[in-house]
């Protein structure tokens, strides 16, 4: 929830760029359903009610679902949110549109991004669209491995004093990348895996079609920035056929 980086969640003012362009570019519209996938503490989801969109929220995280609630209740948004895995939603023709910001789609296996692109469809009226960025590959190849380890008393992966040891693999031959995190405190050692595969218009194209979808708007990311190659994100709305 710190607006000052985008370690979990985007900067408000980002997002506000990023509702303005999908709102001003008419990809979405008042009046709509929309389905937040990964709406986590409802940053999305609170700024899309208010622009006149009906909103169905979906996170795994039963905190981040709570502040949302919260969230919605003191400020009279009339907001549904479900704790839910994404390969546990099971919605049929309910919505205009599907919105995954900030890369999700990008951390799942091939299996598994097809799998979801499937449900995604289903969820979708018929010309509905899928609204989601992901990250592009690195432009020049990393000269080695960067290494790096901090002290922190509280912070970003668990309260009191810790070690964060952290590492970056890459594997170029199939666009995907790994950061490993390796917590250490006074009672545990924790290890955290986060996977990328990076994507161009030409890789994500074939999936995105195997699914049923047809790419119709692609964007550098969400603020609309016009798609040129080299850019860090890849925005994509694609339609259901």
């Amino acid at each position: 929830m710190n607006p000052e980086h985008d370690a979990a969640s985007r900067r408000p003012e980002i997002i506000e760029k990023e509702i303005s362009n999908l709102l001003s570019s008419g990809v979405l519209k008042p009046g709509q359903h929309v389905l937040d996938l990964g709406c986590g503490p409802g940053l999305y989801a609170g700024r899309l009610f208010k622009k006149g969109i009906k909103v169905t929220g979906v996170d795994i995280s039963e905190g981040s679902l709570n502040y949302a609630i919260a969230q919605a209740a003191s400020n009279g948004l009339e907001i549904e949110y479900r704790c839910l895995n994404f390969f546990d939603i099971d919605y049929s023709g309910e919505f205009d549109a599907v919105l995954q910001a900030y890369g999700e789609i990008g951390t799942y296996s091939d299996v598994m991004r097809d799998e979801l692109l499937g449900k995604l469809y289903n969820a979708l009226k018929p010309k509905g669209l899928l609204i989601f960025d992901v990250t592009a590959p690195p432009q020049k190849p990393k000269a080695e491995t960067q290494n790096r380890w901090h002290i922190s008393d509280g912070g970003f992966w668990r309260q009191g004093l810790h070690l964060v040891l952290e590492q970056q693999f890459d594997y170029p031959e199939d666009s995907v990348r790994v950061n490993q995190y390796v917590v250490v405190d006074e009672n545990k050692i924790s290890v955290y895996r986060s996977w990328f595969h990076d994507y161009t218009l030409n890789s994500i194209r074939p999936a995105l079609e195997k699914a049923g979808f047809k790419i119709v708007q692609s964007w550098n990311d969400l603020t609309g920035t016009p798609f040129k190659e080299g850019g860090d994100w890849l925005a994509i709305v694609a339609r259901k056929r």
